[in-house]
């Protein structure tokens, strides 16, 4: 059984700082991108930061260079430093990961229960 386990939320006051961690485990034969996604009430879950296993990465936009993406592959964990944090920034935050569990099978992808993040005063 493949799990996805993502620890380092809270509650952090705006401007601060929070390092995200999200770590694979179960049967796994090899793991392809990593990614963050953020979803706050009533709003749609959306793309925050990705990696490949070759450590090229995508952002959304709209994080302004705020955010930083990075991975561990021999720990086959994925790391989301966020600084600067601001109110709109609340959301639970979800690791995504694609995954081969068998060489003979196709990517599938694979969701953390997800960790809450907010920022307030």
């Amino acid at each position: 059984q493949v799990q996805l386990v993502e620890s380092g939320g809270g509650l952090v006051q705006p401007g601060g700082s929070l390092r995200l961690s999200c770590v694979a485990s179960g049967r796994i034969f090899n793991i392809n991108a990593m990614g963050w996604y953020r979803q706050a009430p009533g709003q749609q879950r959306e793309l925050v930061a990705s990696s490949t296993s070759s450590g090229s990465t995508n952002y959304a936009d709209s994080l302004k260079g705020r955010f930083t993406i990075s991975r561990d592959n021999a720990k086959n964990t994925v790391y989301l430093q966020m600084n600067s944090l601001k109110p709109e920034d609340t959301a639970v935050y979800y690791c995504k990961a694609a995954i081969r569990r068998d060489s003979r099978l196709l990517w599938s992808d694979y969701w953390g229960q997800g960790t809450q993040v907010t920022v307030s005063s």
